[in-house]
């Protein structure tokens, strides 16, 4: 094992390159391009043997990937962002095809207006497409999540594409120490990409699909895709164990911090989950009995292992760094029917909004948020969807306003003269 200072995206980089991949489809796109740019070297230079493809767009990249992993080769691709979306009718047909290979996303908050932030609202996007997801929180994290996406992609009961994703920025361009896996062992974990019966080849061309189908085999494929993702809970821990046996780190489906005797809990994905340990600390310093749930595995949706967790609890503030316009936090509406009907449920289950186009969420905020939650308990209220926002913040934007107004009525001064 060698321990190196690596972004994530170089640590992403080097989980595709452990993992013994064959063929790497790409197109550059901020800031995920430093992935492939750190494999094109490695392949140029020799020290990976792979064929890497710069595609014309996402859309054409996916479409490769697809096709390369029916044809029996391992593929790893990267995108973020507009180029998730561009490629998005894609997503959903390689899914269907069950040609499994590994994504990484690098997420980025989606135009209009235009942010090179980080926030969920690409990745969100991809959720009910049949691939598996997987949300890191730390570099170390993105190279284990790649070599453990193969598995769970690859076992014979799942068959799927996968998503690893990693912030924009907190993650991609952070540099951490990284315990990087030899090689040996990365391989033997991973093992050969066995492709069982979706093996195609240019030589004997064959048609094993019909290009449209009525309601009822559209149906059973559809539902088959779905029960295929769902038996990814079934096989995690086992190449969880696995893995941490091999390499002495653990990845459970949910990162539990505090949770042992926990009233309130936050509940988040990805990186900014290490602000809300932080919060979690301070608190628990102020007296308060705090915990945080970071999920890892968002598709399939653990649900029971949700309902066991919050199960008892005071209150819980599920954190969105996404919107869904009309509607509010994604993973809040997902936690709100799975915890619907049990007994014992929390009696507060808060939505927050927060981190949006890479906005920071303040240790005051966290604590706010935690008063809010106690004072709600007390009077027995349901807390309405919030923004973080600050009063400064909305202050800047109305001066800003103000300052477009004025250069506008300028303008058209101008143009009224002429």
């Amino acid at each position: 094992m060698t321990r190196r200072l690596l972004t994530g995206n170089s640590a992403a980089a080097w989980g595709a390159r452990l993992a013994g991949i064959d063929y790497v489809p790409a197109f550059p796109i901020t800031p995920q391009t430093e992935i492939i740019e750190d494999l094109s070297l490695w392949i140029d230079s020799g020290e990976m043997e792979a064929r890497m493809v710069t595609l014309e767009s996402e859309h054409s990249m996916i479409t490769a990937a697809g096709s390369a992993a029916a044809t029996g080769v391992r593929v790893f691709t990267a995108t973020s962002s507009q180029g998730l979306l561009y490629g998005m009718e894609m997503v959903y047909t390689v899914a269907g095809w069950r040609a499994p290979f590994v994504m990484v996303n690098v997420s980025r908050g989606l135009s209009s207006p235009i942010t090179l932030e980080s926030d969920h609202n690409d990745i969100m996007a991809a959720r009910d497409s049949g691939f598996l997801q997987l949300h890191c929180a730390s570099c170390q994290e993105i190279t284990d999540s790649v070599l453990m996406a193969y598995r769970l992609a690859e076992h014979k009961h799942v068959r799927l594409p996968a998503i690893v994703n990693q912030d924009g920025f907190y993650l991609s361009f952070t540099r951490e120490p990284v315990d990087l896996p030899d090689a040996e062992k990365a391989a033997a974990f991973t093992g050969v990409f066995d492709p069982e019966n979706i093996q195609f080849k240019s030589g004997a061309p064959l048609s094993q699909a019909m290009a449209v189908l009525g309601g009822g085999p559209y149906s059973y494929f559809r539902y088959e895709a779905h029960l295929a993702l769902q038996r990814v809970l079934s096989v995690y821990d086992e190449i969880a164990d696995e893995f941490a046996d091999t390499f002495g780190r653990r990845h459970d489906i949910i990162e539990n911090y505090q949770m042992d005797d926990a009233e309130y809990v936050f509940v988040m994905i990805g990186s900014f989950a290490s602000k809300a340990r932080d919060a979690v600390d301070s608190l628990r310093g102020a007296g308060w009995k705090v915990g945080l749930a970071r999920i890892r595995l968002l598709r399939p949706f653990p649900k029971e292992k949700i309902r066991q967790l919050l199960s008892g609890r005071r209150a819980v503030a599920v954190i969105d760094q996404n919107l869904s316009m009309g509607m509010g936090g994604v993973l809040h509406s997902e936690l709100a029917a799975a915890l619907f009907g049990i007994n014992d449920a929390p009696a507060v289950l808060a939505s927050y909004i927060g981190g949006l186009g890479g906005r920071d969420i303040s240790q005051q905020e966290f604590f706010a948020m935690i008063d809010e939650l106690k004072q709600a308990c007390e009077k027995g209220e349901t807390l309405e969807p919030r923004l973080l926002y600050t009063q400064d913040e909305l202050t800047e934007i109305r001066n800003l306003q103000a300052i477009a107004q004025v250069e506008h009525s300028e303008i058209n001064n101008k143009r009224s003269k002429k």
